[in-house]
């Protein structure tokens, strides 16, 4: 099954402390609400062995006709 195009309907980044560059850099998502049109995600930027930053984003599913239908 493939994911319908969304759109991000809202998303908010919290920085928590500088992100070290010199190493490698994890990025750890988890859906934490699933619904018919929409998904709520939360995230964690690790480096250093240490979260740097978390994030959280709603994205909405488009239907064909909606400016941003297939548009990326």
């Amino acid at each position: 099954m493939t994911p319908p195009p969304v759109v991000t309907a809202e998303y908010a980044v919290k920085l928590l402390r500088p992100t070290p560059t010199d190493g490698p850099i994890d990025l750890v998502a988890r859906p934490v609400e699933v619904g018919d049109d929409r998904a709520v995600v939360e995230a964690e930027l690790w480096a250093g062995g240490k979260v740097c930053a978390t994030c959280r984003g709603t994205f909405v599913a488009v239907e064909p006709g909606h400016p941003a239908y297939h548009r990326w």
